[in-house]
């Protein structure tokens, strides 16, 4: 029955201004169409603000990444470490040999 659904005609636009006014009478009407107006208005604006921001995201060359890199810290080898530890250990066993 929904099966063919068109543009809104004056006919159906008559209907529909009628049954506005029946339900919410002549004193609100001017009110609803002037929130209705001040409210598209600020959907408008909205969407013009974002596509001019987008507008200048785009047009703006990006920046590279920049990466911080860590110094590397260099330890020393292995051996030397055990080695320095060795000879600390043999200076303190000799000093408490009598």
């Amino acid at each position: 029955m929904l099966g063919i659904v068109g543009p809104i005609g004056m006919p159906e636009l008559i209907i529909i201004l009628v049954v506005a006014l029946v339900i919410f009478g002549p004193k609100r009407l001017p009110e609803l169409g002037r929130s209705l107006g001040k409210g598209i208005k600020e959907f408008k604006n909205s969407t013009s603000e974002l596509t001019e921001h987008l507008a200048e995201d785009e047009s703006a060359p990006a920046a590279p990444p920049t990466v911080d890199k860590a110094e590397k810290v260099e330890e020393p080898p292995a051996s030397a470490s055990t080695g320095a530890n060795s000879s600390e250990a043999a200076q303190a066993s000799e000093s408490k040999t009598p």
